[in-house]
């Protein structure tokens, strides 16, 4: 009897360790076989890309993903179906495909690729100042980003590049607004849009002409303290410029061309004094 128990208990032994055994080779070779599927996606993916079929091409990267989302593939063919779209200028399709890599691989080691290729989604949407200001908001929002968390990066000095180019560009819609106005004859509504440019937008080439516009219709309202003060900013730092002499069209006195040459003779004249003092 003691001998049939030993028997049955060993017997249930060896069956357990054989079915183990069995479902390990079963999970290894059904995990060679993903990694062979996600492969040969992968580059089939690539090999469309290659051709132009950007679609199939993404379609493809997009099942490496399915087939084995826990695999270092998974985040790579996500960013590769984003450059597809964005290769052949479908800008929409890479942000989508973008904006799922950040939220779904936030750690990821190319995250800072993945922002630097969403702000230049947006950057190359961005037509002229006569459109919306949502392509340029977000391509600012994005570049600004990547100059401050990823500040020793390729992609951040092109950043800081476009951002200066954005910058004018914001500056020209400022401009055409306030002229809207003005050809309208909204002189208040124009005057702020002016100011915006002369307050926030100092460095770009439409300083000039804002500065003259203030001239010209604080001169317009009466004004003329208001009008002679913009007067000699503008003749202070660009009195070469064709708009500094149109100022004095404006005030349109003798006495006024004398006083501001005057203002901005003494302004150079302390700011030399000052220098002089820092030596």
């Amino acid at each position: 009897m003691k001998c049939i128990n030993f028997l049955i208990c060993f017997s249930i032994i060896i069956f357990s360790i054989s079915c183990a055994e069995k479902k390990t080779k079963i999970s290894v070779v059904k995990e060679n076989n993903l990694e062979m599927q996600m492969i040969e996606a992968y580059n089939e993916g690539l090999e469309e890309l290659n051709k132009g079929d950007i679609f199939f091409a993404a379609k493809k990267f997009n099942e490496v993903e399915l087939i084995y989302p826990q695999s270092v593939w998974a985040p790579r063919s996500n960013l590769m179906a984003a450059y597809a779209y964005y290769s052949q200028l479908y800008f929409n399709d890479a942000i989508y495909e973008l904006e799922r890599f950040l939220s779904k691989y936030s750690n990821h080691p190319d995250t800072d690729y993945a922002y630097y290729l969403l702000a230049i989604c947006h950057y190359n949407q961005i037509q002229n100042e006569k459109k919306d200001l949502g392509e340029i908001i977000k391509a600012r929002q994005y570049l600004t980003l990547l100059v401050k968390e990823y500040p020793d990066t390729e992609f951040a000095e092109d950043a800081k590049f476009k951002l200066e180019l954005i910058h004018e560009i914001l500056a020209s819609k400022e401009l055409y607004l306030a002229n809207y106005y003005l050809d309208r004859e909204k002189w208040i509504p124009a005057i702020n849009r002016y100011k915006k440019i002369v307050n926030e937008y100092d460095t770009t080439i439409f300083i000039e002409e804002a500065l003259y516009r203030l001239v010209e219709l604080n001169y317009k309202l009466g004004l003329e303290e208001e009008a002679m003060k913009y007067s000699v900013l503008l003749g202070y730092n660009y009195q070469s410029s064709d708009w500094y002499d149109l100022s004095y069209k404006i005030l349109n006195k003798k006495n006024q061309k004398t006083l501001i040459d005057k203002d901005v003779e003494n302004q150079k004249s302390l700011l030399k004094k000052f220098k002089d003092l820092l030596k």
